[in-house]
């Protein structure tokens, strides 16, 4: 196999894993025997960043190659960080090229197994103009949104938790005051008028349906299994979806092994509730999440099976990666329900701390890249976008700043040094951090301007709100914190002019790179926006009549071709 020839591509992406979860990133305690052989087969890059601590800015950064506040899919609310309703408006822009849109241009098959979680529908259920088949994919068999708690009926609710909370006691207060007003009435203190009092229990009601038409199933509306642009499994069948996928996969691979194909298999691994093969569990040394972890590994094995098997593995660029860091708040109790970030700082949705940003990259393409090879530079999942551009011959697009960088020089050892001299690493769309990687020298700085609140204090993590804020619940830095994570990965030595002569002159720096950043955004529409990302009964996708929406069609139905 040369580089001249294109190869095929296995994309595998987990949700949600810590970049310490894995053995070849120094958890000795933890069995990944696959995800370890193609690191050792192929190239591990140690200092590899998402784009975003949050699976949806994360995803449309990774699928576009650039910066999610280029695409308006960044919040500029707390409570909604990635898209909360299958049933919302907002979605990766129909506008933006991913790299299946540019690799089924140039005939590769293309195939998205798994996550989606960018949007379905804009204006009608139907519609489906945020589908991945309007995105470049020839076939996709998954969940549109993603795992959450609520798709496992005994588990407690993941989405909105404390809301949920907030309008139960809003509603019980409301309903009760029709009630106290019957009392004077009944005892003839004074005269209630029976109008008002049906009017008060009337809006209730209203109050009441207007929140639980939606929080109430949201099972049945956000875990929906699909394959193309039917609704197979509503709600989807959790014991099996597993199964199916990999299943999916397997099949797409042995449909496709004559021809150049894309396959994007999306894991719903390692995201709470944590749904795992009974003979997983108990298999590792760390409660549910490690089964989880060790069940994800096997099912990479098996995809590199299928790979060894048909005799594909030479022509086949394998990449593995995680969308974001481990959510360190994840907890059942005193059972952690989150990976583990190493020695990073951090987990998912902190903006500029590494846990949150700094993920797996293992990519192995025999006779091509040098097994074995560890990359230290500052990489990003956005360089993905570029590199399969470059060796599946498709043609970036000019009209449109691409922040990824090619990887194949990194990877081939024809350089040395990373194309990426900033990062700008955003909390919704608050910038948080910069990172500067000195052309000059080995040394990566980082500034943050804002870092979130801790509680407790000191935890490490934001334990009573379930995840950090992005602005509000912040601690913002006048002079910035800095930290040289090239000598300090932990980020545990902030630095300042009295113990780093270069303070200044590194501030000074960084501030004129987020000056010419700025003069490169340009407004677009912004997904996040309340409207967008409230629930509309008319976009929800629905099996059978709405609102009864049920079926399970997937016992009836082989995979078949696009």
């Amino acid at each position: 196999m040369t580089r001249n020839s294109r190869p095929n591509i296995v994309l595998l992406m987990a949700d949600d894993l810590g970049v310490g979860d894995l053995c070849c990133y120094g958890n000795n305690t933890v069995s990944t025997p696959n995800i370890d052989r193609l690191a050792s087969e192929g190239v591990r890059l140690s200092q590899h960043l998402a784009a975003a601590s949050m699976c949806t800015p994360s995803r449309a950064a990774f699928l576009t190659g650039r910066y999610p506040i280029r695409l308006g899919m960044v919040s500029p609310y707390n409570l909604n960080r990635a898209f909360p309703w299958l049933g919302g408006s907002g979605g990766l822009p129909t506008n933006e090229t991913t790299f299946a849109k540019l690799l089924q241009h140039r005939g590769y098959r293309t195939g998205l197994i798994g996550k989606w979680h960018l949007g379905l529908s804009c204006a009608s259920r139907d519609d489906h103009c945020y589908h991945p088949l309007n995105h470049g994919f020839d076939y996709f068999y998954g969940m549109p949104l993603g795992l959450l708690s609520d798709c496992q009926a005994s588990k407690t609710p993941e989405l909105h938790r404390w809301l949920r909370i907030k309008l139960w006691i809003s509603t019980a207060v409301i309903a009760s005051v029709p009630v106290l007003l019957l009392i004077p009435k009944f005892a003839r203190w004074f005269s209630v008028p029976w109008k008002v009092i049906v009017v008060l229990a009337v809006l209730a009601l209203l109050f009441f349906v207007s929140w639980y038409s939606s929080y109430g199933f949201t099972r049945r509306w956000n875990c929906i299994l699909m394959r193309n642009h039917d609704v197979i499994q509503q709600p989807m069948n959790e014991d099996r979806v597993a199964s199916l996928m990999l299943k999916e996969a397997l099949a797409f691979i042995d449909r496709y092994k004559r021809e150049p194909f894309l396959l994007f298999f999306s894991f719903l691994h390692v995201h709470t509730p944590l749904l795992t093969k009974e003979k997983f569990v108990g298999h590792s040394k760390y409660g549910l999440y490690g089964d989880n972890v060790e069940e994800m590994d096997w099912m990479v094995g098996k995809i590199l099976q299928a790979l060894d098997r048909e005799r594909l593995a030479n022509r086949t660029l394998v990449y593995f990666t995680s969308d974001n860091g481990a959510r360190l708040e994840s907890q059942d109790g005193a059972a952690q329900l989150g990976g583990w970030n190493g020695v990073y700082k951090g987990g998912k949705g902190m903006g500029g701390w590494d846990g949150g940003i700094r993920v797996p990259g293992i990519l192995r393409w025999p006779t091509v890249l040098e097994p074995g090879l560890v990359v230290d530079e500052p990489t990003s999942l956005m360089d993905i976008y570029p590199t399969l551009s470059y060796i599946g011959g498709g043609i970036l697009p000019q009209d449109r700043v691409i922040d990824g960088r090619n990887l194949m020089p990194l990877l081939e050892g024809r350089a040395s040094h990373s194309d990426h001299e900033f990062l700008f690493h955003y909390c919704g769309v608050y910038l948080h951090t910069v990172r500067w990687h000195q052309r000059d020298c080995a040394t990566v700085w980082k500034v943050h301007y804002v870092t979130p609140k801790f509680y407790p204090e000191g935890s490490g993590a934001c334990y009573r709100s379930g995840i950090c804020s992005c602005s509000g619940d912040v601690t913002y830095h006048d002079p910035p914190l800095l930290f040289d994570i090239s000598k300090d990965p932990s980020e545990a030595r902030p630095l300042n002019p009295d113990n780093e002569a270069l303070f200044d002159s590194v501030i000074k720096k960084i501030e004129a790179a987020i000056k010419e950043h700025r003069g490169t955004l340009t407004p677009v529409p912004q997904q996040f926006s309340v409207f967008n990302t409230i629930w509309k009964p008319w976009l929800q996708p629905c099996c059978g009549t709405f609102p009864f929406c049920g079926c399970d069609k997937e016992h009836d139905i082989l995979p078949t071709a696009p």
